[in-house]
């Protein structure tokens, strides 16, 4: 970047910031469940953001293109911690039963809605597939469209549809069979 180009980086970086830091860090909690991760990783987003920069040739839109970099960022962390478990399992010997090491990291208190069904909801989400989850998320949580989902995720706008309506299937299984083994929700 020459003296004349930081300015200019400058003042997009502080527009997409601007316009679009709120939503990006809810998408991104919503990801990972973890407000101080969640934290580290749109630091990450930035600074792939300022990093490529130069390639935004404007096919999309800001938001789509950063949603998108934002999305690869947390797969590439969930792919990181599969390989980091995947090497503890291997250095230890666990016996025949095959343990897994179990994730109980509560919700932060800004994502943990107040409503009883609501917390039945976001669970079930977290049991959903990652293209699953990023699709309900992004068009529910996030509002946008199918067409940003499609530009983002880099899918055909019939992908997005077909993994939002097996998602929703899905969430309504889990929600469905949790009412099984109680009470029965009114419709």
């Amino acid at each position: 970047m020459n003296d004349r180009e930081g300015p200019v980086v400058r003042s997009f970086f502080d527009e997409i910031y601007e316009r679009y830091h709120q939503d990006l860090y809810q998408f991104v909690i919503y990801m990972v469940k973890d407000r101080d991760l969640a934290q580290d990783l749109v630091q990450e987003v930035y600074i792939k953001v300022m990093k490529s920069y130069q390639s935004f040739d404007g096919r999309s839109s800001e938001k789509t293109w950063l949603f998108s970099i934002a999305r690869h960022v947390t797969i590439d962390y969930f792919r990181k911690q599969k390989r980091k478990r995947k090497r503890v399992m291997d250095f230890f010997d666990w016996g025949e039963r095959g343990e897994q090491i179990q994730d109980h990291d509560s919700l932060p208190e800004e994502i943990a809605v107040q409503n009883e069904e609501m917390k039945e909801v976001f669970q079930a989400l977290g049991k959903c597939t990652m293209d699953q989850k990023s699709v309900i998320i992004l068009r529910f949580v996030q509002g946008m469209s199918i067409h940003e989902t499609a530009e983002i995720l880099n899918w055909s706008e019939s992908k997005v549809k077909t993994t939002q309506h097996r998602g929703m299937k899905s969430l309504r299984d889990m929600l469905s069979s949790k009412d099984q083994g109680g009470v029965q929700r009114e419709a």
